[in-house]
């Protein structure tokens, strides 16, 4: 999993945290944090696709062009 992926995880992990600090201490602060939380989540599953497509198209590279 590239880098960039495992930080945006991080950050929709403690903003899910913050977002139920918020909403337990009754602040709507927390839908704040749940739009970031949901932001976060999309980031870390583009950066996961584009990884394992890059990795996809490096392997189709290496085994040389298809003829037929």
């Amino acid at each position: 999993m590239p880098r960039i992926a495992l930080y945006t995880l991080l950050v929709c992990v403690l903003s899910l945290a913050a977002a139920v600090v918020s909403f337990v201490q009754g602040s709507w602060l927390g839908i704040v944090w749940v739009l970031l939380a949901g932001l976060s989540s999309n980031m870390t599953w583009y950066y996961v696709k584009r990884a394992r497509a890059a990795e996809r198209d490096r392997a189709a590279l290496q085994d040389g062009p298809v003829t037929g």
